[in-house]
């Protein structure tokens, strides 16, 4: 949902440090690997401790690598195929951990089940969201955009767990049922869209 000026605006930001990474001898795929490796071990050990305003903070920092792998690969000149897949891969990873270890929280910490459900359920429609786009793409056709993708799933559950952490209630609870609610509109537009592309393509 990110307009292009947005998306442009962010690679002018992060294109001038992805070439100096890569002048440092960095690459994009081990980028990719320190910024899913961090989410992961960050979400899985700080949020089921109840420390979600550090959480938010370290899991946000590790995410926004995801950003300088894709600079990285456009200073490269070079990116891949296999970069591609492995940075997909990541972003799974990533997501499934972030949004397990909030329902862990919601079950044991808080001892809130309407919000772990609610956590399982983002996380269910985050990953399904992404296969819909990945098969179809995989089978010629086009399932694009949708009011939510992956930023802002980030964005809007990170905000909820830093306000919880700043001691506001129930933010976490609100946010996860926002993108419950959004990210099954998502999916059903990529759904529609999929379907539209197969019947434009006469399949």
């Amino acid at each position: 949902m990110l307009n292009v000026l947005a998306r442009a605006s962010v690679s002018r930001v992060v294109d001038p440090i992805g070439r100096t990474l890569v002048r440092a001898g960095l690459t994009p795929n081990g980028m990719t690997l320190i910024g899913t490796a961090g989410v992961v071990v960050a979400s899985l050990v700080l949020f089921p401790l109840g420390m979600l305003l550090v959480g938010t903070f370290v899991v946000w920092g590790f995410a926004m690598l995801d950003l300088l792998d894709g600079a990285m690969a456009r200073a490269t000149g070079r990116p891949t195929a296999f970069g591609a897949v492995l940075d997909a891969t990541g972003d799974r990873l990533a997501d499934g951990a972030l949004f397990g270890a909030i329902a862990w929280w919601c079950f044991v910490v808080d001892d809130n089940r309407t919000a772990a459900v609610a956590a399982l359920l983002a996380l269910v429609l985050a990953q399904i969201i992404s296969y819909v786009k990945a098969r179809a793409e995989a089978s010629g056709l086009t399932a694009e955009g949708g009011l939510i993708e992956r930023p802002e799933r980030l964005i809007i559950a990170l905000v909820g767990t830093g306000l919880h952490g700043f001691g506001i209630p129930h933010t976490v609870e609100i946010a996860l049922w926002i993108l419950v609610g959004l990210s099954t509109a998502t999916f059903v537009q990529r759904v529609v869209a999929a379907h539209r592309s197969a019947r434009e393509a006469g399949r």
